[in-house]
């Protein structure tokens, strides 16, 4: 548990390479997930780590703090290019459950059916983040 005074990992954002998951352990968990026969079974550690990872991929790809993503219980990032947004409530906010972050994570949804039936909650500008799912494993390291 994160205490005050300790570094939580995440202080200068997870696009300067700060993660607090493990990028093999994060993709792990993702496989893990997607490959349960059912889903809603997996272990709350493995829902939690993929949904973590799965978030900061999305900071890595869509660098920026005009945009606040929220997966409680789990994680909540800021990214997209834009007006940097500091203090009060973000003016673009994206929300949505474990579950549904990585059915858009792994493309079992997509973005536009997410928001359509109402399992992702958008407010704000730039906040159309379909051209980032689904989300891809990087090759591997030669």
């Amino acid at each position: 548990m994160w205490r005050s005074g300790e570094r939580s990992g995440w202080e200068d954002g997870p696009v300067a390479g700060r993660r607090r998951i493990p990028v093999d352990e994060g993709w792990s968990a993702l496989h893990a997930w997607s490959a349960a026969q059912d889903r809603s079974a997996v272990a709350r550690a493995t829902l939690a780590t993929a949904v973590r990872h799965t978030v900061a991929e999305l900071a890595d790809a869509a660098p920026g703090r005009s945009v606040e993503v929220r997966v409680p219980p789990f994680a909540a990032v800021q990214c997209v290019a834009g007006p940097v947004h500091t203090r009060g409530t973000p003016p673009a906010v994206v929300e949505t459950d474990p579950q549904t972050w990585l059915e858009l994570a792994v493309g079992d949804l997509t973005w536009a059916d997410g928001v359509a039936e109402g399992r992702v909650r958008v407010s704000g500008q730039r906040t159309d983040l379909s051209a980032h799912f689904p989300l891809t494993r990087p090759p591997a390291s030669p």
